[in-house]
């Protein structure tokens, strides 16, 4: 059997991105990151997804970008909400995290070297991406092609099956589309969690424990648009 490398934060397109990849054949190998975001909640979700997924193995790295600042995410300022569709195709949100997908997938990358798996799965998706430059075609075009002048496995390859491949199977999808593709592959979508700024829910059950997701920043709405359109319920508890 193939092995891929699956970037996994826990979120919906994620989990998503796993559920294909595991559909195609691959073992996978999932990686997630603690870098000291503010919704680290998504950990625990990323390691009930890759359980239920029947994932090979699954990491957790630990690289604090807190170090760097510069986002909403990993410094002390203020996540946007209730920001329209037309602001959050405009501009590059507060949320970004400088060069986060470079990084991640560099970590990506050297763990492929060492299980051997030249296939590499992330979800960045190009239709509702909030104005992440490094969830685009050009981007992760780039990134393969440097995969493979990076690494001893790019630079050895007899021919194009032996390749890095950069897979991003969401990236022309709308987020509608992503949730009746997970629903379709039977993720479990109660088990993701999506939310920047997690509220604290005293008393409130369920597989996030004690928190809701705000129901108002970027990736709030674009999850909430996502089942909406896809005429699936949404099984996220939100604050507002």
């Amino acid at each position: 059997m193939a092995s891929a490398v699956v970037l996994l934060s826990g979120g919906l397109d994620s989990a998503t991105v796993l559920a294909l990849a595991r559909a195609q054949g691959f073992a996978c190998h999932c990686l997630s990151f603690d870098y000291g975001q503010r919704h680290q909640i998504e950990l625990a979700a990323a390691e009930r997804v890759a359980r239920a997924a029947g994932a090979t193995s699954h990491r957790v790295a630990h690289v604090d970008l807190r170090a760097f600042g510069g986002s909403a995410l990993t410094a002390d300022l203020a996540v946007p909400k209730d920001r329209s569709d037309q602001a959050m195709g405009e501009d590059i949100p507060v949320t970004y995290v400088p060069a986060r997908n470079t990084i991640f997938l560099s970590f990506a990358l050297g763990l492929a070297e060492v299980t051997e798996s030249r296939a590499i799965f992330f979800g960045a998706n190009a239709v509702d991406y909030s104005g992440y430059p490094d969830c685009r075609p050009a981007f992760v075009e780039a990134f393969e092609q440097l995969a493979n002048l990076a690494t001893r496995m790019g630079v050895t390859a007899a021919g194009p099956a032996e390749r890095v491949r950069i897979h991003a199977p969401l990236l022309h999808l709308s987020k509608g589309q992503i949730v009746r593709e997970g629903t379709r592959l039977g993720v479990d979508f109660a088990l993701t969690w999506s939310c920047y700024d997690p509220v604290p829910a005293p008393g409130r059950a369920g597989a996030h424990g004690p928190w809701a997701a705000c129901g108002r920043c970027d990736s709030c709405a674009l999850r909430r648009r996502g089942f909406a359109e896809a005429g699936v319920t949404d099984p996220t508890g939100y604050a507002g």
